[in-house]
Order: C-alpha cells, then sequence, then structure tokens
C-alpha cells in the first residue's frame, strides 16, 4: 500500500477545519435549536389532534365528555339533558386539550450524543401509547393511543435546514 502525506500551512484552510471539528465535537447549539423546533411543532399537533404521522387522534369517549361536563354547573337541564352550554362546551372539547396540561408540560434535554423530547406529566406515556382499564385498573376505560412524540416529515426537513445552517454557520 502506497501512502501519500500532505501537510497544509494555510491558515484558513487550518482555521475552517478546526472550527468545523470543534463544532461537530459540541454540537449542543444544534440540539437546542432542533429542540426548540420540536417543542414548538409538538404543541401544534395538540392544536390539530394530530399524531407525527399527519393521523388524527382518537375522539373522546362518551365516558370522558361525562366527566367533563360533571365539572360545569348548569350544563345540564332538569329532564337530563344537556343545554346549550354544555353542547358548547362538549363542542369545543378536543382530546388532551386543556389549559395548563400535557401540551404545556413539553421539554427537551440536550445530552452528550443526542436530544430527548419528553413531557412531565405522569400520564404522558398512557396518552402516547394507549392502555387498557384491565391493565390499568385505576382508569375510568381504555385509553386509545395519541401519539404526540414523534417526528413527522416537516420536523425531519426542518432538522436538515438547521443542521445544514449550523454547519454553514461553522463554515462562514
Amino acid at each position: 500500500m502506497t501512502a501519500i502525506t500532505i501537510r497544509i500551512d494555510s491558515a484558513p484552510v487550518i482555521d475552517v477545519l478546526q472550527r468545523l471539528a470543534a463544532g461537530t465535537r459540541n454540537p449542543a447549539p444544534l440540539f437546542k435549536a432542533i429542540g426548540e423546533d420540536l417543542i414548538t411543532s409538538t404543541k401544534e399537533r395538540f392544536a390539530t389532534s394530530t399524531a407525527p404521522d399527519g393521523s388524527r387522534w382518537a375522539p373522546n369517549s362518551r365516558v370522558t365528555f361525562e366527566a367533563y361536563l360533571a365539572r360545569f354547573t348548569k350544563t345540564t337541564r332538569k329532564d337530563g339533558r344537556i343545554n346549550a352550554k354544555g353542547t358548547g362546551a362538549v363542542m369545543g372539547k378536543k382530546p388532551l386539550v386543556r389549559e395548563g396540561t400535557l401540551a404545556q408540560q413539553i421539554f427537551y434535554n440536550v445530552l452528550a450524543g443526542g436530544l430527548e423530547i419528553g413531557s412531565t406529566m405522569e400520564y404522558a406515556a398512557m396518552q402516547q401509547f394507549g392502555g387498557s382499564k384491565a391493565e390499568w385498573p385505576h382508569l375510568w376505560g381504555d385509553i386509545p393511543a395519541r401519539p404526540f412524540l414523534g417526528l413527522s416529515a416537516d420536523d425531519e426537513n426542518k432538522i436538515v435546514a438547521e443542521a445544514l445552517d449550523y454547519l454553514d454557520g461553522l463554515l462562514a
């Protein structure tokens, strides 16, 4: 085998290669930018009730609507039927959407070799993957999976764009 050694004495070439090496050894700024983008897109999924793959989340069950209405006063008539106020509340009720809950508890954490995104809420895994009352007796019924974490095609495109911008910044 024949080897060729090339010695580079060019300050601009050495500088750009050193910046590139340093920036790829510690990509925390890139991961932070990606983390912020993923928090935004994850929170947007709650507004649209969709999974990362674009599929719609399962609708709320009757039991969920009944529990929801029970928290409000004056949503039913004397005969037990839902009045206009109750109808408005039910019609506007989307799965996993309520102020101060899961959608507001999304975080990211930059790790040595990557990035994690998740939620601090105890029930986040149940909502992401679903579960049955047989497995979890404390539930009021079976919970369908409503995936909110993950990468959409748009997320993947944004990550690629962020990475390319990051590399451009290292080389500039």
